[in-house]
């Protein structure tokens, strides 16, 4: 796998991410996914076509910060913040398999945020790239 493959990669799940959870872009899950796209969270059912009424189901108050993104080959993985997705901001990876340019699959590991002067570590859970 290229380097270059693997920066389109990355930037091509930006703008997936981007789209759909900040710009609340019903039209991305057609340019960017495939209509056969597998979904591994468990709230969200399998093929592209779910994914408009997942967007257009974001409460008004939702917010999304992407923070590190980490691509090799046709992975690519977005550490981010979602708030208003659960009743307490949760903090997530979501991994991207991408290939010929178009989102394939997806995962999630999600977990609720807990504040860093409440972590054994005192470190916080989430940070926004600098």
């Amino acid at each position: 796998m290229s380097e270059a493959n693997t920066a389109t990669n990355k930037a091509i799940a930006i703008e997936a991410i981007t789209g759909v959870f900040i710009k609340r872009d019903t039209t991305i899950p057609g340019k960017l996914f495939i209509a056969g796209y597998q979904q591994h969270n468990p709230a969200i059912p399998n093929g592209s076509a779910s994914i408009p009424d997942v967007i257009r189901a974001l409460p008004d108050d939702f917010k999304y910060e992407m923070g590190l993104v980490v691509a090799e080959g046709d992975y690519v993985m977005i550490h981010g913040r979602y708030t208003g997705w659960a009743p307490k901001p949760v903090v997530a990876v979501d991994i991207f398999r991408i290939v010929d340019g178009k989102l394939v699959e997806h995962w999630d590991v999600m977990q609720e945020e807990v504040p860093a002067e409440k972590t054994a570590s005192g470190n916080p859970m989430f940070t926004p790239p600098a």
